[in-house]
């Protein structure tokens, strides 16, 4: 049977959606659930499930817990340069997609299995653990600039005034992935254990690529360039000049902000589990709060695409450098009242503590922390709800929710921008690579993350306390990000480039010198 040949660039006739935008965000939705389904429980996993070939209970200090699930979450959006340069230079973004997504069910099969170590007696999960997460995160990070860019490859100029409109669909896809994840998975893990709370989501993962490959008809293949085309376009003028503009803002400014957010799944986990989750009717999971951020951006798009833009377009342009500034702002005040949260929680802790330490009947001195107290309850035989009568005087997790509220506002500001941004604003063969490196923004931010907690981890004082405890935690980063802000608004100045677009030609410039702030456009 001869093999089907495929278009290798957009119908510049074509005005509708592409046939193969709905086989891509099927395999986003699916693919997304996979990870974020694994990645909330992380946390609760190593701080409260990890455990030996004996059976018995090795869990991870918060900080220690903190520094995996940093190092993890970097790995991930690292290795999103290798699945660049495969994709623009040797395989292509179809071939590099689907070869990559097979590593990635691996790592979720290894995640799955090592729940039968201590269940058989025969191996420790740590490094099941280990190994499962460095495969996810090369599957991840694999695969992740190649399907954002090949939406864009599927677009010409004659629909090309509806990729905005699908960028935003493509990121409504994650987050519904990551919504129905974050509330099923801890669910699974509390009721069920590892093995299924790991395992759907690598059933998910399956699902994903099984559902790519049936729409590979359906897809514009715009070919990889090969080695020498690939280094000959990443340092044309044009590729210099796109890495010059953007690397600063990817790799500098935007990676704070990742450093920041990404703690939604660490440092606002842990929060949690000093507050009353007894909340709108549910008592909530501490990993299960994370369901709060997918669910706002899957109403925020919307909102802010229809209404808060146009609102903004009556007093300034609202062009992508404008919003992502803006961004930055309110992910700085999330921090601020996550540590305003902290300050109240620790008003309110003494007496609690003191109340479930009697009730545990625990010998010797009381741990200074809340979080230690309950850790010691669960494992002494202490239900969810038990704990949760001695957490009812606690802020009330809504609290929380409002933080959330604010840092969506960011991410929908930062995150979805940048992604259209980066594609924009590289060249044709450049824009998996270009994908890349704001990725590696996001490790970076992480690296950032996982840095701050192995200093903490190795200034604990015979206490276990840091100088950086309890609010001062969040007081530092929402300082560094309104120190980065104001760094950033002076690099906008300075800002120019170039917007690009795939076409019939190699390269299709459609607005050249793109300014930034106190300029025409941004």
């Amino acid at each position: 049977m001869a093999q089907k040949q495929h278009l290798t660039a957009p119908d510049p006739k074509q005005t509708k959606f592409p046939k193969g935008i709905p086989f891509i965000i099927g395999n986003e939705l699916a693919e997304r659930f996979s990870f974020y389904g694994m990645k909330a429980i992380l946390m609760v996993f190593m701080t409260e499930h990890l455990m030996n070939a004996a059976g018995d209970a090795a869990y991870l200090s918060d900080e220690r817990a903190k520094t995996w699930y940093h190092a993890f979450t970097g790995l991930a959006y690292t290795f999103p340069i290798l699945g660049a340069i495969l994709a623009d230079a040797l395989w292509g973004k179809y071939k590099t997609i689907l070869l990559i997504s097979l590593m990635y069910c691996l790592g979720h099969g290894m995640l799955a299995m090592m729940d039968l170590g201590p269940h058989f007696g025969i191996w420790d999960m740590k490094p099941f653990l280990a190994a499962g997460l460095i495969l996810i995160a090369i599957g991840a990070g694999g695969i992740k600039p190649c399907v954002s860019a090949h939406v864009g490859d599927q677009f010409g100029k004659g629909n090309k005034r509806l990729l905005t409109q699908v960028f935003n669909w493509f990121y409504f896809s994650i987050n519904v992935g990551a919504a129905a994840s974050s509330f099923l998975t801890p669910v699974l893990l509390a009721e069920f254990g590892p093995w299924l709370a790991f395992g759907l989501p690598g059933v998910l993962m399956a699902i994903a690529t099984l559902v790519f490959w049936i729409g590979r008809n359906s897809f514009v293949h715009v070919p990889a360039a090969g080695w020498e085309k690939f280094k000959e376009e990443t340092f044309s003028p044009a590729g210099k000049r796109a890495l010059k503009n953007l690397a600063p803002l990817f790799l500098i400014f935007v990676a704070v902000f990742w450093a920041i957010f990404d703690q939604t799944g660490s440092a606002w986990v842990l929060q949690a589990e000093s507050m009353n989750r007894d909340f709108m009717g549910i008592t909530w999971l501490k990993s299960q709060v994370q369901i709060v951020n997918p669910v706002l951006i899957l109403t925020g798009i919307p909102i802010f695409t229809y209404l808060v833009y146009p609102m903004m377009g009556k007093f300034f342009d609202p062009t992508p450098l404008r919003k992502i500034g803006i961004g930055f702002v309110f992910t700085a005040l999330a921090f601020a009242f996550s540590a305003v949260i902290e300050i109240w929680i620790a008003t309110k802790s003494g007496p609690v503590s003191t109340a479930l330490w009697a009730h545990i009947g625990q010998a010797g001195d009381m741990p200074a922390k809340l979080t230690e107290i309950v850790q010691i309850a669960r494992d002494s035989g202490m239900t969810q709800v038990q704990i949760q009568t001695f957490l009812a005087d606690m802020p009330s997790i809504g609290w929380q929710f409002l933080a959330y509220f604010i840092l969506t506002a960011g991410e929908i500001m930062v995150s979805i921008v940048c992604l259209e941004f980066a594609y924009t604003q590289s060249p044709k063969r450049m824009k998996s690579f270009i994908m890349g490196v704001f990725f590696l923004g996001v490790a970076l931010g992480n690296y950032l993350a996982m840095g701050v907690n192995i200093v903490l981890e190795l200034m604990k004082d015979e206490q276990g306390n840091t100088p950086l405890d309890g609010a001062n935690y969040y007081w530092f980063f929402s300082g560094l990000m309104l120190a980065t802000t104001v760094v950033y608004i002076l690099w906008c100045k300075t800002y120019k480039g170039d917007e690009f677009i795939q076409g019939d030609d190699d390269i299709d410039i459609i607005h050249a010198e793109t300014q930034a702030e106190g300029t025409e456009a941004r």
